[in-house]
């Protein structure tokens, strides 16, 4: 598993300023993130050797399958290690076998073997942990396993494997529809518009698919899945056709939606420095909104792998300030993030307002407005915060320089209004709530 240095060109660098980047700096960022993950793979072995760990021996097993298994298929590896949830999992794994006595489960390395035993064909044995019932496995699916056993044992053969332990014994398959009992296999959505293809697997079983997440859905039966993927259809035409350079970064960033519940009107969505490429959202309500989230969400991974290679902000000092898409008072760190996905959401409206007509098209031309202003406004905050660094300083003004563009295109009266209208409630709401 092969590592290199990382470095961001100044050309892309700036590109990634004014909020684009296109598919060049997206792969960069995405090598970034494979780096990352890999180390984190390793440093579950040497952590978990170093802490004297019960399962140290099962790590190390499952890593030397994963480099048997990369030396005659390395895209197998790549993409399981290229997987949002592997990267939490190690990160958390790692945490966890530095402090005494707290739980971890260093042997599901194991489980990583198998998803690339099985993405690969290759044949091997391997001895996983169960936990609370299942054996997950990352990229690939799920096993639910009977009888409250700890551990099964995973034969992996060319045409797929089988769990057994004290009295059962599953099938799995990666092409398996799930008709199988007792395997539950990750699903996928594909869309092709005018070239362009975007593939994403729907996790509704990875318990790393997003860390922290309180509002994640269960499994999807086949008509919300069938739902999904109609929605999905829309949003990619439309990218496609009138936002080619944001649908580009999608298909190269984004490869997994975690399914979220919804709590409330409209439509949420998440995304974590933990899991790149991982996107959490709620049902979408129609093309139009998918697209305009995933043209938001792209903005925070890529801000959040480039915030791995370089730092632009400074240690949280505490304050808290105002933001115009939030209810809560936000960290400088969190106004950054939301500039940065709100200055993509900017431009998306800018161009959308073109291909609209009528009432709609006031609608848009009010989103333009409203978010080019309220990304200006946090921006201004951050250039006063006194704590960004040199890097930093360099990114704000590119970002400025962007909004500063969108603020001198015009936008009709009625939809002025409306934006202005819309972020004095806002406002007026967030001083009642926080003072």
């Amino acid at each position: 598993m092969n590592l290199r240095e990382h470095r961001i060109p100044a050309d892309t660098f700036s590109d990634l300023s004014a909020g684009g980047g296109g598919v060049a700096a997206a792969r960069l960022l995405a090598a970034t993130q494979y780096s990352k993950h890999v180390l984190l793979v390793r440093g579950v072995v040497d952590t978990a050797r170093a802490a004297g760990h019960p399962q140290a021996d099962d790590a190390r097993r499952g890593y030397d399958i994963l480099t048997a298994v990369q030396a005659g298929h390395p895209e197998a590896v790549d993409a399981v290690l290229r997987y949002p949830a592997v990267g939490a999992w190690a990160r958390h794994t790692v945490r966890k076998l530095s402090e005494p006595g707290a739980p971890a489960v260093p042997a599901q390395l194991g489980a990583l073997a198998v998803a690339a035993a099985l993405r690969s064909g290759t044949a091997c044995t391997v001895e996983v942990p169960v936990t609370d019932g299942t054996i997950t496995i990352p990229s690939v699916g799920q096993v639910l396993v009977p009888g409250g056993a700890g551990r099964a044992t995973i034969r992996c053969v060319p045409e797929g494997a089988e769990v057994v332990g004290d009295g059962f014994r599953i099938e799995i398959s990666p092409s398996s529809d799930g008709g199988t009992p007792g395997w539950r296999p990750l699903r996928a959505l594909t869309a092709d518009a005018d070239g362009r293809r975007l593939r994403v697997l729907v996790d509704d079983l990875d318990p790393w698919r997003m860390p922290g997440a309180t509002a994640l859905s269960g499994r999807l039966n086949a008509t919300r899945l069938a739902y999904w993927q109609s929605t999905l259809d829309s949003a990619w035409g439309l990218l496609s056709r009138h936002h080619p350079a944001v649908a580009d970064e999608v298909a190269t960033v984004i490869s997994v939606f975690a399914p979220m519940a919804v709590e409330n009107a409209g439509q949420s969505s998440a995304t974590s420095r933990e899991t790149f490429g991982c996107v959490a959202l709620s049902e979408p309500p129609d093309g139009c909104s998918l697209a305009v989230t995933l043209a938001h969400e792209v903005q925070h991974a890529k801000l959040s792998a480039l915030l791995d290679a370089v730092p632009l902000l400074e240690p949280d000092d505490g304050s808290r300030h105002y933001a115009p898409w939030r209810d809560d008072p936000r960290p400088l760190g969190g106004l950054l993030q939301g500039a940065y996905a709100y200055l993509g959401v900017t431009d998306f409206w800018r161009r959308q307002r073109a291909h609209e007509k009528g009432k709609a098209a006031v609608l848009a031309g009010a989103e333009f407005a409203q978010w080019r202003e309220a990304a200006r406004l946090v921006s201004g905050t951050l250039a006063g915060s006194g704590r960004l660094t040199a890097a930093g300083e360099v990114f704000l003004t590119g970002m400025i320089t962007r909004l500063d563009a969108c603020a001198a295109e015009p936008v009709p009266d009625e939809a002025l209004a409306l934006a202005r209208e819309a972020g004095r409630l806002h406002r007026d709401r967030w001083i009642e709530r926080n003072g």
